[in-house]
């Protein structure tokens, strides 16, 4: 019921503009509340208060439902960070966590700290922190690691943590759908919303001179018990082959196998799914995103193989992020 109801939702903001347009009147109403929102928080009104942490943070986020990309940028963005020599932490909701306040380890429990904050955790081995409001999770991050910045994971609409500067990231093939705000499109805040973004990154190709690109590309698989490495060339042509994706969207990852001459059986679940042993239980060789792999190491077999992603970033984007950086540091 819930993989039959996101691809509804999806095909009805992406490609069926008769119905979006019939529920616009709700979006017109959402995006007055958002506006009205942001301005109490701007003012500082009543609870809607906006507090700094003791370090510059960097906000990635997007303004669509769904997945843009973000998880493979942020981690890309750390390591540059790194190499230019800063102490980096990290901080996000921890969707498909148990909403607990808690520090990120890689051998952390996909469960309580969620599916993204794993991986995350893993690939790039900076100190972490998740809680279901932004502001706690910084602050338990500083009371536990040494770092000098932070990136906060999905944090573009959390207006109660202060942003040194904001990275909004969009999908390059589905954009903005229809254009409408929810629930009649996938916007979470208006188009314009991105005039005031400090960056815009595209995962694909861009289409407006103030983007920059983002590519991610993958073509190994690695074995989740035995942890062999193989070329996803060599899957083509083979025995019956499936492909799982339980991401915001999972056309993206299957096109990645396409892309690669695989034909395989497709099998989508929804964003942050909860994977049990008989959802990934097929006797042939089975491919999933590493952000799924990390939710099924536990009734994996040897049939069972996740293909690791790597996002390559514009060279003059890390330029001018780093060149704004050191000037929230010289402020």
């Amino acid at each position: 019921m819930k993989k039959t109801l996101a691809r509804k939702l999806t095909d009805l903001w992406y490609k069926d503009l008769v119905i979006g347009g019939a529920l616009m009147p709700f979006g017109f109403l959402f995006a007055d509340i958002v506006r009205f929102r942001k301005f109490l928080y701007r003012h500082n009104i009543g609870q809607f208060k906006t507090e700094r942490l003791l370090v510059p943070v960097i906000i990635v986020g997007n303004i669509t439902v769904g997945g843009t990309g973000k998880t493979p940028l942020i981690i890309a963005l750390t390591k540059q960070l790194q190499q230019a020599g800063y102490k980096v932490g990290i901080i996000s909701r921890g969707y498909g966590g148990d909403s607990v306040p808690r520090m990120v380890t890689p051998d952390s429990d996909p469960q309580q700290v969620g599916d993204e904050a794993l991986l995350i955790a893993q690939q790039t081995a900076c100190p972490m922190a998740v809680a279901p409001l932004r502001v706690a999770a910084g602050q338990l991050l500083l009371e536990h690691a040494e770092c000098n910045v932070i990136l906060a994971d999905d944090g573009l609409q959390h207006y109660a943590l202060h942003r040194d500067i904001e990275i909004a990231v969009i999908d390059g093939e589905r954009r903005f759908g229809n254009g409408y705000c929810l629930p009649a499109g996938p916007l979470r805040e208006p188009i314009h919303r991105l005039q005031s973004v400090d960056f815009i990154v595209v995962n694909g190709e861009k289409t407006e001179p103030n983007e920059f690109e983002m590519h991610i590309t993958g073509d190994t698989a690695v074995n989740l018990v035995t942890g062999e490495r193989k070329a996803l060339s060599a899957f083509a042509g083979a025995e019956p082959l499936h492909a799982l994706a339980g991401i915001g969207n999972p056309d993206r990852f299957f096109k990645l196998l396409t892309d690669h001459k695989l034909t395989f059986t497709a099998h989508s679940f929804p964003d942050h799914y909860v994977f049990q042993a008989q959802d990934i239980n097929f006797k042939t060789p089975v491919l999933m995103t590493e952000k799924d792999a990390v939710k099924c190491t536990a009734f994996a077999t040897e049939q069972h193989w996740f293909v690791p992603v790597t996002a390559t970033l514009d060279s003059q984007f890390t330029e001018q992020l780093l060149t704004l950086l050191e000037k929230k540091y010289d402020r």
